[in-house]
């Protein structure tokens, strides 16, 4: 049979962007990786903020409870839910124990609430299958629910001191300004930056975990996607995009609103279920949602469902709703 769509033939597939093809592109020749690792742990050494689930003190537990709340919202917003979060659930014996519900309720305001779910089976996953102890390998982690190729990676190297490839939105950033000359990582993770990534990562399992968490922050606080510091930065001479004067990006960031959609109705109605120790009429919810702030008059109904969809929230009979009780 002859190639599809008539006599046209298949078109060739495109060559994968490899490392050595990546770094050819810079505007400056590459720089050593280990002068780059270099520079950036004495930066850490001495800019690194301190957080509680960077300490030594801290548990396997602290850190992976972390990198979930981690996960799409600011440092700033999750240091108080963390502490609350670990004081009553030091251990993930302590969580498992509790319905998803609890989970929810403590989650509070932090947005993305399918993550307090998440951590909640990942809880129960350990309990099960690990003796209540945070498994220590990659894999043990990236079969546990909610953990994804970061978590795992992070959790092993800052909770185990293992060497894993760490590679979060700040790191993709660093690394695409400093070796490509780019203001930015393309929207989706590619082949070649993995590999880019792992050119960088220390053969000592300790300095590289150090590398991993020094990486992110400089990231985070200097070459940050807005209005980065160049001039605090420890790499500013070998940087391709400031060599190159900073040119424009060429992928269209968009900001999502939130006013008036359906996540802001969902997140309206699971706060008063949460505000709330008993059931909750439909009727009540209703009114935390009055139909002049939304845009469609279906908007209530189907927050409502998604909701209960997802798990979130649970029915009780009578037109009644309440946070998950298993």
């Amino acid at each position: 049979m002859g190639p599809p769509y008539g006599s046209r033939s298949p078109r060739p597939r495109r060559r994968a962007l490899t490392y050595a093809r990546w770094v050819s592109r810079s505007p400056l020749p590459p720089a050593d990786p280990a002068v780059v690792v270099t520079r950036v742990l004495a930066w850490y050494a001495e800019n690194a903020r301190d957080l509680p689930w960077r300490r030594p003190d801290c548990s396997p537990w602290g850190v992976m409870v972390s990198e979930f709340m981690l996960q799409q919202t600011p440092v700033a917003r999750v240091l108080d839910p963390w502490r609350a979060w670990m004081g009553r659930w030091p251990q993930p014996a302590a969580l498992a124990a509790e319905p998803s519900g609890e989970a929810i309720r403590m989650w509070g305001r932090l947005g993305y609430p399918r993550r307090a779910l998440r951590l909640h089976a990942a809880a129960r996953a350990i309990v099960e299958s690990h003796a209540g102890a945070v498994p220590h390998t990659e894999t043990a982690l990236r079969a546990l629910p909610g953990v994804g190729e970061y978590t795992a990676a992070a959790v092993a190297a800052f909770a185990y001191g293992q060497r894993t490839v760490v590679v979060d939105t700040n790191v993709r950033r660093l690394l695409a300004r400093l070796v490509d000359g780019t203001p930015q990582a393309p929207p989706h993770p590619r082949a070649a930056e993995r590999s880019l990534a792992a050119a960088h990562v220390p053969e000592d399992p300790q300095r590289a975990a150090d590398w991993a968490v020094a990486s992110m922050e400089l990231g985070a606080l200097v070459c940050t996607a807005r209005s980065p510091r160049c001039e605090a930065c420890p790499l500013a001479d070998l940087c391709g995009w400031r060599h190159a004067g900073h040119p424009e990006g060429t992928y269209v960031s968009r900001t999502q609103t939130y006013e008036g959609t359906d996540r802001q109705c969902r997140g309206a109605l699971l706060a008063l279920l949460r505000d709330v120790p008993g059931p909750v009429a439909t009727d009540q919810l209703q009114r935390e949602w009055p139909d002049h702030r939304a845009r469609d008059p279906d908007q209530f109904a189907r927050a409502l469902a998604g909701l209960a969809r997802d798990g979130l929230i649970a029915p009780v009979g009578g037109g009644h709703w309440t946070l998950p009780t298993a």
